[in-house]
């Protein structure tokens, strides 16, 4: 359970794993239930409903509840060892899901711009809820063996981006110790059973960009007459494309996406009106800047050369800060891993995918991958075929049980 004691400390808390992880039933008709309904970001009442519940009948446990929304944190006092914070985030996507699992979601909601959507958990978020569920379970069944501060968080709103900002700013730190150590996982498309691990940075930084263009409408027989947004638009759009392959120093992770485009109702009408989101991701703060000017550079490019009588608003929608995980703490985690799951442990790449687990603290953040099947064949994570196996259960507790337990102090030291 700590780095000087090797593979006997390693078997020492799988032994601990083995003998108090919980009965996987419960967790799994949890997980069940939750994949059948969920909540779009910023609306995860009912998943957070279970989740209290849950925690208040395990007892010992001092929870809070509708911190920047329905964020939850619970915190289990054992000690003068080390303050770990675990997240699990929990709300779904505007997607309609595809899978024909017998617990597919057909639920839909409305969004925050007031349209119906259809919801589906395809990015793991159910996966993550259950799991630390029973995570909760079995690290206050074994607290005799260790000593420090708990914190089992469950985050709302991460795919927006804004959670964990939120729940910070709703003085998330006024009402729970301050972390020592952040742990979070995620469900992804890799091989059923194994576990990535990665020190350094990890994932990158993300900023979300809404950009109205004004034009001016009228009849499509009557051009001239005109400010057409959507030929400004397409114009931007493919401009956007060459800012990573012509301004970016090549040896730079970077990515532009123009994600949505939205103008106009009929074929036979100019509208005056086109509306452009943009994403970008990098590793540095550097290279988001510089993408940062060159968006603004080609957008006032393209409006003053439309001819626009209007400028245009570049709206930061939002953004978080690249993962970087704490080399040591992830060195210590690999000694650990390596021994309880062997060959399952793979080195984990660079993912240009984006988390804000960052803003809860910059320490460590794990990442584990189960699923199944041909790894070409395997639909992504926000796919509306992702589906992980169950089995992805009891991977991850073991997992995450495992890291709490290494990086805890063991109670025989205390005394």
């Amino acid at each position: 359970m700590t780095t000087d004691t090797g593979d006997e400390a390693t078997q020492y808390a799988a032994g601990f794993i083995k003998k108090h992880r919980p009965d996987m039933t419960f967790f799994r008709e949890t997980y069940r239930q939750l994949h059948s309904m969920p909540e779009l970001s910023g609306q995860e009442e009912e998943t957070a409903r279970i989740v209290a519940e849950y925690l208040q009948s395990l007892g010992s446990f001092e929870i809070f509840t509708k911190i920047g929304g329905h964020g939850i944190a619970a915190v289990l006092t054992n000690g003068e060892g080390p303050t770990l914070l675990l997240r699990a985030d929990m709300d779904g996507l505007p997607l309609l899901e595809k899978t024909d699992l017998p617990y597919a979601s057909t639920r839909t909601q409305i969004d925050r711009s007031g349209i119906e959507k259809p919801v589906m958990h395809a990015c793991g978020h159910d996966t993550h809820v259950a799991s630390m569920m029973a995570v909760a379970k079995l690290l206050l069944r074994t607290r005799s063996h260790w000593e420090g501060t708990l914190i089992c968080l469950f985050q709302p709103a991460e795919e927006h981006l804004n959670g964990a900002r939120a729940m910070v700013d709703d003085e998330l730190f006024d009402k729970i110790p301050h972390p020592d150590i952040v742990l979070a996982q995620h469900v992804d498309n890799a091989r059923c059973g194994t576990i990535h691990l990665r020190s350094g940075p990890t994932m990158t930084a993300s900023v979300s960009l809404q950009i109205p263009i004004f034009g001016r409408g009228g009849h499509d027989s009557a051009p001239q007459d005109c400010i057409d947004p959507i030929i400004i638009g397409s114009s931007v759009v493919v401009q956007l494309q060459t800012i990573v392959s012509r301004q970016i120093d090549s040896r730079q992770l970077a990515v532009v996406t123009c994600g949505s485009i939205h103008t106009g109702d009929a074929p036979n009408m100019i509208p005056d009106f086109l509306d452009l989101k943009i994403n970008i991701r990098a590793l540095t703060d550097g290279v988001i800047s510089r993408i940062l000017v060159s968006i603004k550079r080609i957008v006032e490019a393209a409006c003053k050369a439309g001819g626009c009588d209007r400028e245009p608003l570049i709206e930061t929608i939002s953004s978080t800060p690249a993962t970087t995980n704490d080399e040591t703490t992830v060195q210590t985690l690999e000694k650990s891993f390596k021994s309880y799951f062997g060959s399952s442990l793979e080195h984990m790449d660079v993912a240009t995918a984006s988390e804000d687990v960052s803003i809860l603290a910059t320490t460590v953040g794990a990442r584990f991958g189960h699923m199944k099947g041909k790894l070409d064949e395997i639909p992504y994570n926000h796919s509306p075929l992702f589906a992980p196996t169950i089995e992805s259960l009891d991977v991850a507790v073991d997992a995450m049980s495992l890291a709490a337990l290494t990086l805890f102090t063991p109670a025989s030291k205390i005394a």
